[in-house]
């Protein structure tokens, strides 16, 4: 009996270790707060980089250019010019959504 009763007044660092549990909680959730941030931060800025690339206009077009003769009627060498107009695509300037199909009632695979 000696040795429970002298266990169940020892309270040799019981308040340190309630102080080290309450620090160590406080500290856990502060750092998941954080991090929560920190990641709602980098995608919101990853998104305004997407938004940027996909305003980036690809059109192009140059004109060809040719080299007449000189004695007979012709050209010895000629280039075609070219075009192209970049069109938005579906995602360009954030306007994409997230599309979920229709509700679909649930039937037998037999059919």
């Amino acid at each position: 009996m000696a040795g429970i009763s002298a266990l169940i007044e020892d309270e040799t660092g019981y308040v340190v270790s309630t102080e080290l549990v309450l620090i160590a909680t406080i500290l856990v959730l502060g750092l998941i707060v954080g991090l929560t941030e920190i990641q709602h931060a980098v995608v919101a800025e990853l998104n305004d980089i997407s938004d940027a690339t996909g305003n980036v206009n690809q059109s192009y077009w140059y004109t060809g250019f040719s080299k007449e003769k000189m004695n007979p009627q012709g050209f010895s060498a000629y280039t075609r010019g070219s075009s192209e107009l970049d069109q938005t695509d579906d995602c360009d300037d954030d306007q994409c959504d997230i599309a979920c199909d229709v509700p679909v009632d649930e039937r037998s695979k037999n059919r």
